[in-house]
């Protein structure tokens, strides 16, 4: 008996040391910002699939990207003043057959479609690496890098509401707020170089680091409710957006739709 209440002991407290703590984990995540190299950047366009494939979708215009996946607001200048989102954060996965480390981002933001001088934005990136998932909280004013909010947990399955609204052309807010903890944070910002306001969005992104762009996750569906876009006359939804697909090395690995206020973004490349 005593034997084995031994052997229990020890294999418990191998697996204490085996399994990295809250802390550990952050400063895992705390270096790999420390350098300063995630960064979001504006649309990169690609060629799509014939027009035969995009009339499947019933989108009003579908575009294709080596970075973006979700759906964008397009007007004139001055038009977008905040852009607001509530999402689940998903388990991330690794793709079928694929090993190491692999993250996507959900996030909303000002510009970076038609106008790539400068981006507002915030949101979540979710990692999986070797069987573990991580999530980093975000804000960025490109062409500045990504900064992540301290102190702001957040595991999958909770619902979080990606608020940025710009004040003016060269200074805003990025606020998060986590329903299942009841966190929030925000950053604000002065002094940036000038959004044009002529883009809104609702994103998946595969994000680069460290030069290029992150071994894309799996990251299944998230879907962004509630998904509006205040202007100065009042807000709109995403009905008409133009539909964004993330297509690289000649595969199309998503299929996004919106919905009065939602835009579903669904990872397909498995």
């Amino acid at each position: 008996m005593f034997s084995s209440a031994l052997f229990v002991q020890v294999l418990l407290a191998t697996a204490a040391f085996a399994i990295p703590t809250s802390r550990e984990r952050f400063a895992e995540r705390v270096a790999r910002r420390a350098s300063g190299s995630r960064l979001s950047h504006p649309k990169q366009s690609v060629t799509g699939p014939t027009a035969e494939i995009d009339s499947v979708s019933n989108a009003t215009h579908v575009d294709y990207s080596s970075n973006w996946s979700g759906a964008v607001l397009v007007a004139g200048r001055n038009t977008y003043k905040s852009v607001t989102g509530t999402f689940t954060v998903p388990t991330p996965r690794a793709p079928s057959g694929s090993s190491g480390t692999h993250s996507a981002s959900a996030w909303v933001g000002i510009d970076g479609d038609t106008c790539g001088n400068a981006i507002l934005q915030t949101g979540v990136d979710f990692t999986v690496s070797g069987g573990r998932v991580s999530f980093d909280a975000w804000y960025e004013w490109y062409p500045d890098y990504a900064y992540d909010f301290s102190g702001f947990e957040i595991s999958a399955g909770d619902s979080i509401t990606a608020t940025v609204t710009a004040t003016s052309t060269t200074g805003g807010t990025a606020t998060l707020i986590n329903h299942s903890t009841g966190q929030q944070v925000s950053h604000s910002f002065s002094r940036q170089p000038a959004l044009c306001e002529e883009n809104a969005e609702w994103i998946v992104e595969d994000f680069e680091e460290n030069g290029g762009l992150v071994p894309l996750a799996n990251w299944g569906t998230v879907t962004f409710t509630g998904a509006s876009a205040g202007t100065s006359s009042g807000s709109v939804g995403p009905t008409g957006a133009d539909i964004i697909d993330l297509n690289q090395n000649g595969r199309v690995l998503t299929s996004v739709s919106t919905s009065g206020s939602s835009v579903t973004v669904e990872y397909t490349g498995n």
